[in-house]
């Protein structure tokens, strides 16, 4: 699928479709399985399959090289909550009520409106078993957009993001039970909250596959998301061997981002790719088990990143290239900040060893997967269905553009209309708002910003980034952190 540069003025209008789905995986006549695996704060470049040379996942490697390993997918945007919701609703940042991480006290986020129609919903109606285990951060404790509300049978992990950074918890949520862990009082560290919600999800599949129903199981780890806390094992032992301790050592003693809320630890570097080596482990069990379970060729796994990496708790994404090729970290809408890790695996039906340059995100997914589930649900939704693509067949429509915003630091915003991407800062403090225009196929690390040799351009992609949105009263660009 080749890039162009054609230009063209959006809508800003969501299409309401209905889906009549009709895929199946291999020729079992039943719906497809499908597990959404969510990494938390993973750069493109730090797994092997997009270049990474220091950190082992080698069962990422395996389900590339048995899958479709998409080159020019995004996320929802450039932090956490907002791409979980543009994921969940099949919408963009734009149209999302959640369009920034805002606090609600004492645990939890913003909720979503009473109603909202989210993936979990779309697979229940369509028959599915859903599940949630790790994190949601897109709601608190018994708020209306608690996953046990808009359309998942079992959660299993933290509600609350914040308290996701802490991998000894003193407590979790099992559905709206709240699960105590008296041992890891006094910030104890006896037990490991990601190995245990690991497990919590391997035994909902399995019940599930046993009892023959299709299953929709999210499975939002918080690897590699600060703090670098995890049980020291072989694989540490190994990263500690391999990694200069002076170099490891020095980063942490200078590193002031280490303070606060976040654990110490004294070998950042092999901590955090112990970390990523742990969730890579992780997909191997998934893999492992649907092949165990004779279901493998029945289920769609798909591996991808929430959004870009994190320069927090210690971590350091210059030392490993977590950015890949790419300009930008979490919180930034240049490519590195958004652009994610993708690969999809259904042995069968995803062709395999495929790389595919199809330009895609997040919102994607929600129509993609009710052409899976053959739901019959009215969707409205900014998304595309993948499956064309995620089947090998022709007929793939593409989007016009794709529109991100972010509302902190002043305020951000981008859009990518073929090559062409503009990014719009400090949106809240219009004597101080800058458009940026990049030529991507030409300028892969935006450095060189051309906005002032191609006005029109600028000025229609500004045009865009005004009419594609709706406003909003929670998230209007003045929040300053």
């Amino acid at each position: 699928m080749k890039l162009t540069k054609t230009l063209a003025l959006g809508s800003g209008i969501i299409g309401a479709v209905t889906i009549a789905g009709n895929a199946r995986a291999a020729d079992s006549g039943k719906p497809a399985n499908v597990i959404f695996i969510l990494a938390d704060d993973l750069g493109i470049g730090d797994v092997t399959p997009y270049g990474q040379k220091l950190i082992k996942t080698p069962n990422l490697e395996r389900m590339t090289r048995e899958g479709m390993r998409f080159t020019q997918a995004y996320s929802g945007t450039a932090v956490s909550a907002p791409s979980r919701a543009s994921l969940m609703t099949g919408l963009h940042t734009g149209h999302t009520h959640i369009r920034g991480n805002l606090r609600h006290d004492p645990e939890g986020q913003v909720a979503m409106p009473e109603g909202t129609y989210t993936m979990g919903q779309m697979f229940r109606n369509a028959g599915y078993a859903t599940g949630c285990f790790g994190k949601w951060g897109l709601g608190y404790p018994g708020s209306e957009s608690d996953p046990t509300k808009v359309g998942f049978d079992k959660f299993y992990g933290y509600n609350c993001q914040t308290l996701a950074h802490d991998y000894y918890p003193d407590h979790l949520w099992d559905n709206t039970t709240r699960v105590e862990f008296k041992e890891n009082y006094d910030q104890k560290e006896n037990t490991y909250s990601a190995d245990l919600i690991h497990s919590k999800a391997l035994e909902f599949m399995r019940e599930q596959a046993k009892a023959g129903k299709p299953f929709f199981t999210f499975l939002s780890y918080t690897l590699p998301h600060a703090e670098l806390i995890l049980p020291k094992d072989s694989v540490y032992d190994e990263y500690c061997r391999l990694i200069p301790a002076a170099e490891d050592k020095a980063w942490a003693d200078a590193n002031p981002n280490r303070k606060g809320a976040y654990g110490a630890t004294e070998r950042p570097y092999a901590s955090f790719a112990s970390m990523v080596t742990k969730l890579d482990s992780y997909v191997g069990d998934v893999m492992d088990m649907l092949r165990e379970l004779g279901i493998d060729d029945n289920t769609l796994v798909v591996f991808t990143s929430d959004n870009g990496p994190h320069k927090e708790g210690g971590a350091n994404p210059d030392y490993f290239a977590s950015y890949g090729p790419y300009r930008g970290i979490k919180r930034d809408l240049y490519e590195g900040g958004i652009r994610m890790p993708f690969i999809v695996r259904c042995p069968g039906t995803v062709p395999a060893g495929v790389d595919n340059d199809h330009i895609m995100a997040f919102w994607d997914m929600l129509p993609t997967f009710a052409e899976v589930a053959r739901s019959k649900d009215v969707i409205a939704t900014d998304g595309i269905s993948l499956v064309p693509t995620l089947t090998g067949k022709e007929g793939q429509k593409e989007h016009e553009y794709l529109y991100w915003e972010f509302h902190e630091g002043g305020g951000k915003q981008a859009i990518r209309v073929g090559d062409w991407k503009g990014v719009r800062l400090n949106v809240g403090e219009p004597s101080k708002t800058t458009f940026e225009l990049y030529n991507l196929a030409e300028d892969i690390h935006e450095d060189n910003n051309v906005a002032a040799s191609h006005p029109e351009i600028a000025e229609r992609l500004g045009k865009m980034m005004d009419t594609v949105r709706t406003e909003s009263d929670l998230f209007d660009f003045t929040r300053k952190k």
